[in-house]
């Protein structure tokens, strides 16, 4: 492309001040996980206390990785974000590796599990949206199956009335973003204010008037989850931790397992920096951004839960109906009228983390394609200035993640159980996201070594503590879930191992 020809193509508009990039990770983090996913932590865990343990870390790693994660967006404020960090600190290969992943399975697949969850709460307006109304019922693809004592899922692909819903909001919103940054702006600021005060009048009402002798705060036992009835599975843990004695070690393993839900609640956090060429002052706002928006989430998030455990009981966390414990923590209060007012809230939430998550999520296929290791089309412009091909490309896959679910065999009848598509949506994701984070918060040590020279805006909090600290936490979980959930982690191990030979197959086609 001749030089006359680049400079007359559309450009990137930096047309992002400090409250739109702090309203990006606001809105990109708070979507639908802290309204559903603590129903599951609190099962995994048995007690109020290690519920919050669990989102305690969860917060520790989202603030640790937002301190590294400010220097390297200060010092690259590139469309594409994580995937130059990578790219400038390693090699290209692991750049590309990156942005292979978050197109299979992260960016996409947390957009999916997010249009599920909308889905999720209409369903409390209408019966006639449901995870088991099908339009197209399962068709088994492969059933359950094991290796020696390690159990596989089967997998299915289904249509539901509730993917269906899925699937028509996440092309609504690819649609939408086509059309120019400030429409996406616009719809990102709103929604982002509006959910904002969504959960902190869930936070008020809960600590204000559900507080009783009756929830899981009074009638449970912090700390000992055995007292509260709490036995792990075997088909859990692989082995029987009652009969071993070994309460303590199972309490560990779930305790990595059931960080996977608050994880998965506080990830995206980092898609501000794929936006980075359209942010203005980004070496001043960037750092801000991540900070301030990391910041003001985990805080909520935190009380959220301690509004949870002060209002529900412990049962009624860890059996609202279909994970709702927002709702059903609205219920107790206020009774069915509660029930549809934080539906109607929660889809509102996840209406608007969405559309942060599709308009940030294309810049990195973008750059990608600018550095030719993606599709040429990927890395144009549309007349809006914004890569409407890789935002196509995007809600199209991101589309058909809603259409599979995991099979698995009852143990007592043996009859074939089909999984929760949200559920199994957040184990892909989180052990590949993890990661790629803590390569990227181990790029801040690598470049302090590599390239002490750089301009640095903004320098790391604590450093080299708080890197070290991320890294060993992520590699903790990672290695967790490897063992207690292989064939829905594994099957993100592979996609990004796929990876390996296109970034060799692409490189070969552009002649380096």
């Amino acid at each position: 492309m001749s030089e006359a020809a680049n400079n007359s193509s559309p450009k990137l508009v930096r047309g992002f001040g400090l409250l739109d990039a702090t309203m990006i990770v606001v809105g990109s983090m708070i979507g639908s996980g802290i309204f559903l996913v603590s129903a599951e932590s609190s099962r995994l865990v048995g007690s109020p206390g290690w519920l919050l343990v669990a989102w305690g870390l969860a917060g520790l790693l989202t603030i640790t990785g937002a301190l590294c994660c400010a220097e390297l967006a200060a010092m690259w404020p590139r469309a594409g974000g994580q995937y130059v960090f990578l790219r400038e600190a390693y090699s290209p290969s692991v750049g590309f590796l990156f942005g292979w992943s978050l197109f299979l399975i992260i960016q996409t697949g947390t957009i999916a599990a997010v249009a599920v969850a909308f889905a999720n709460f209409t369903g409390v307006l209408t019966d006639t949206v449901a995870a088991d109304r099908y339009l197209i019922a399962p068709i088994a693809i492969f059933n359950p199956f094991k290796i020696g004592s390690v159990a596989f899922n089967g997998y299915a692909l289904s249509l539901s009335t509730q993917q269906l819903l899925a699937l028509g909001m996440i092309l609504f919103l690819t649609l939408t973003n086509t059309r120019g940054l400030r429409t996406g702006r616009v719809i990102q600021n709103t929604f982002t204010f509006t959910k904002t005060a969504a959960l902190l009048g869930l936070i008020v009402l809960g600590l204000a008037l559900g507080w009783n002798d009756g929830s899981a705060a009074y009638t449970s036992s912090w700390w000992t989850p055995w007292d509260n009835g709490w036995k792990p599975a075997v088909s859990q843990l692989g082995f029987d931790a009652g009969a071993s004695g070994l309460m303590g070690l199972a309490l560990v393993l779930l305790l990595g397992k059931a960080m996977v839900g608050p994880l998965f609640a506080q990830s995206a956090w980092n898609n501000v920096t794929f936006t980075g060429g359209e942010v203005r002052d980004p070496g001043r706002n960037l750092p801000r951004a991540l900070l301030i928006g990391c910041g003001l989430v985990v805080a909520l998030y935190l009380l959220a839960n301690l509004a949870y455990i002060v209002t529900l009981p412990l049962a009624g966390i860890q059996n609202a109906p279909q994970n709702r414990v927002a709702t059903a923590t609205m219920q107790a209060i206020f009774g069915p009228r509660g029930t549809v007012l934080m539906a109607i809230a929660i889809m509102i939430s996840t209406f608007g983390c969405n559309n942060g998550l599709i308009l940030a999520g294309a810049r990195v296929y973008y750059a990608m394609a600018r550095d030719n290791l993606f599709f040429q089309r990927v890395g144009a412009l549309n007349r809006h200035h914004v890569p409407a091909v890789a935002l196509v490309l995007q809600g199209i896959w991101a589309a058909l993640l809603t259409l599979p679910r995991t099979i698995t065999t009852n143990p007592e009848t043996g009859a074939l159980v089909y999984g929760n598509v949200y559920t199994q949506l957040l184990e892909y994701i989180i052990s590949v996201d993890l990661i790629f984070y803590a390569l990227m918060v181990g790029a801040v040590i690598v470049m302090r070594r590599k390239a002490p020279e750089i301009e640095r805006p903004y320098r790391t909090f604590g450093y080299p503590l708080v890197p070290l600290v991320y890294i060993f936490l992520a590699v903790l979980i990672v290695l967790d879930l490897a063992y207690l959930a292989p064939s829905t982690s594994g099957i993100g191990y592979l996609l990004v191992i796929t990876g390996i030979p296109v970034y060799f197959l692409w490189r070969r086609k552009q002649g380096t």
